[in-house]
Formats: structure tokens, C-alpha cells, sequence
């Protein structure tokens, strides 16, 4: 365990434990619109920016991304600081340029007291913030369906070539991470269509709910090792089986003791 000071007060924390799930744990609201658990941390939006020092530093400060920096022994951060609020400020000046459009760019900049960028808007801004959640958790899942293409203004996440990706399985986890809804998709009886490419859904063989896509099935189970009837059911429906048998084990348990 190291010990460290946040916006004044001593707290513990777990070696090698980055500053920005402390600061959670913690209750400190600090924004951070690439990060996710899902994925290792990537430090692209530098919105969790912290100030940080320590008594031996003379009061030397440095700042730094609250996601990719580990805790240290004596260690004192700064969440809120003017400093790191104008560096927020900076950051979301930018966001609100690339994307003038989206609901939670806009939010989240009025907050910090930015509401009207003060650089060119990109018109026809997709939404996009680059922040790669949906390329990262695509590869994490062992995908890769979905990349970053082409270079500086250009620059924007796509299939390859940009058409119906082939390795997609219509999971949905890109969709589900992106911070401000870009990747759009639609369910529609028993097909969903993502990425410009279709998917047929499974239905509950019990209360006929769609669950998953047929190929997001296939692909767990061939690499998790995943029996194929087990996405017959709903989650629901797993649960109200599960707790049936429980039941029948309790019952069947107390007439074998009486």
C-alpha cells in the first residue's frame, strides 16, 4: 500500500494503481471520455489531466493524465486545480470544434464554463473524438473489425476499405463504449445492422426475446469454449432455470435430512 494526499486529504491506495481509479474510488469526479474498464487506459483525450507534486520537489509541479500515471508513496494531486481547469478548458475548446454537435461535447464543456468554441467548427462533424474505445475493445475481444484510418484532419475510424467489415460479428461492444453514440445501429425483427453489414439474431427459445447476433454466438463458442445451446436462452431465462434447479437441490435437500 503506498500513501498519497488528494485535493488534501491522505488516502490509501494499492501499488501500482493509477491515479484516476483512486480518484473514483475516492468519489472525485474527474472526466475521462477515453477511458473505460473494459481496456487498458490510452491517455488520448487527456481530459483527466491531475496536477501533481511532493514535499521534496520544492514546489516543482507537473501534470499529468490520471489514467496512465501510478500512485506514489507521498505523492500530493491536485483534481481540481485553476491550472488543470484551464487545461480542460483547453481540450474542450478543441472537442467542441470537432464535434459543435454532440449533446455530450456540449454538456460537459458548459460545465467548465466553454460555451462557444473559439476555433473554425469542422462542418458536417460526425461526433467523433477519436478517443479509439471502439478500435480497442474490438481488439480486445480478438476481432479487429473496425481501425483507425487515414492521418491528421482525415482521420476517422472505419472498416476496411470502408465497407461491411468481415471479422465484424455484430457485438455491439463498440457501440456500447463510444462516450458520445457515433457508431449507430439498428435491431429490427431478427436481423441488426451495424457497420453496414447484417446480422441475424437469436431469438429465447422460452420467452422469444433477441439476445445476440448468430455469428457473436459462434465465434464464443468456438473460442471461449461456450456449449452452442446456451445462447437458446435469455439471460433472464438462464437465471429463472438456474434458480429452479436451485430450488428442486434446497427441496430435494431437506426431505433427504427429515
Amino acid at each position: 500500500m503506498v500513501s498519497l494526499t488528494i485535493n488534501g486529504r491522505v488516502v490509501q491506495a494499492n501499488k501500482g494503481e493509477m491515479l484516476l481509479s483512486v480518484t473514483r474510488r475516492e468519489g472525485i469526479d474527474i472526466p475521462a471520455l477515453c477511458h473505460h474498464d473494459a481496456v487498458e487506459p490510452f491517455g488520448a483525450c487527456r481530459l483527466c489531466m491531475v496536477e501533481i507534486t511532493k514535499a521534496e520537489w520544492d514546489g516543482w509541479t507537473n501534470y499529468v493524465a490520471a489514467c496512465l500515471y501510478p500512485v506514489e508513496d507521498g505523492l500530493i494531486v491536485q483534481t481540481h486545480s485553476s491550472k488543470v481547469n484551464e487545461l480542460r478548458r483547453t481540450v474542450l475548446d478543441l472537442l467542441l470544434a470537432r464535434c459543435p454537435n454532440s449533446p455530450e461535447i456540449r454538456q460537459l464543456a458548459a460545465e467548465y464554463g466553454v460555451t462557444q468554441t473559439a476555433y473554425e467548427e469542422i462542418p458536417d462533424a460526425d461526433n467523433c473524438i477519436l478517443c479509439g474505445l471502439c478500435t480497442r475493445v474490438c481488439e480486445r475481444l480478438g476481432f479487429k473489425a473496425i481501425s483507425t484510418v487515414g492521418r491528421g484532419h482525415d482521420k476517422v475510424v472505419a472498416p476496411p476499405l470502408k465497407e461491411a467489415p468481415p471479422d465484424c460479428v455484430g457485438c455491439l461492444s463498440c457501440a456500447q463504449v463510444c462516450p458520445t453514440n457515433v457508431i449507430q445501429y439498428e435491431d429490427e425483427g431478427n436481423k441488426r445492422t451495424i457497420w453496414n453489414k447484417s446480422f441475424e439474431l437469436i431469438a429465447c427459445k422460452e420467452c422469444g426475446k433477441q439476445t445476440i447476433t448468430r455469428d457473436f454466438a459462434e465465434a464464443l463458442s468456438s473460442q471461449r469454449n461456450i456449449p452452442e445451446d446456451y445462447f437458446e436462452l435469455c439471460d433472464e431465462c438462464h437465471r429463472r432455470e438456474l434458480s429452479v434447479k436451485m430450488g428442486s437441490i434446497v427441496s430435494w435437500s431437506r426431505e433427504a435430512a427429515s
